[in-house]
């Protein structure tokens, strides 16, 4: 899972950025609101963390241009201030959500995860292909209720495919999903997480196609 965490305080994006890596989150962080807008226009996130009050370009303003753009990736917006009416209209120009300064870092990660929950149509904390099963809240993989052990990377490349279930995943996708900014992506390096993944999902009841030219999808075995 994927998050840009867009965020002026350097020292709070630091401790922030440690602490959702911590959770097996893919971060990456920007402290100024025109580079934010750029990212946004180029890499695909599961959630975007919003402080309103950032350099260069606004917060608000970030926002207008996402949702004028049609991109509907889910915006959680958090500042220091509770004003209604600052919730009001942020809520009114697309935000999701909304949390103010100081919070507790839980119920930060349990919004994050309720968010990007949401985007695959699933109000359940678990997803299920086969005996494969996900559970959101605690992103771990189970197979026939055994836990399945996976390396971070071979995790999030699994944890693409499974809130994609049914869907292709580009190449392109799965590398964006699973590399942060200040990594070098590896069209070779995704095969071999692929491989390694497949390895670990002898018997199971899911399966990850190759699709040529295409890319991968995860799906039941026939």
């Amino acid at each position: 899972m994927k998050v840009l965490l867009i965020e002026d305080n350097a020292s709070l994006i630091h401790w922030l950025a440690r602490l959702l890596k911590e959770e097996r989150f893919m971060v990456d962080t920007v402290l100024d609101g025109e580079y934010a807008d750029q990212l946004l226009q180029t890499q695909s996130y599961d959630v975007v963390l919003l402080d309103l009050q950032i350099p260069r370009l606004a917060g608000k303003s970030v926002l207008r241009r996402l949702r004028a753009r049609r991109n509907n990736v889910p915006v959680l917006v958090v500042t220091a201030s509770a004003s209604v009416d600052e919730k009001v209209e942020c809520l009114g120009l697309g935000a999701d959500d909304y949390l103010v300064k100081p919070f507790e870092v839980r119920e930060l990660v349990a919004r994050i995860k309720a968010l990007a929950r949401r985007q695959t149509g699933e109000k359940q904390a678990e997803l299920v292909c086969g005996d494969l099963t996900y559970n959101t809240d605690t992103r771990q993989f189970y197979v026939a209720g055994e836990l399945l052990s996976l390396r971070l990377k071979e995790h999030t490349a699994l944890e693409i495919l499974m809130m994609r279930l049914g869907k292709t995943v580009s190449k392109a996708s799965l590398m964006s999903g699973v590399y942060s900014l200040d990594e070098e992506p590896s069209e070779d390096a995704i095969e071999i997480y692929i491989h390694r993944i497949r390895k670990k999902l002898e018997g199971c009841q899911a399966t990850i196609m190759t699709l040529r030219g295409l890319g991968y999808l995860l799906q039941q075995k026939q």
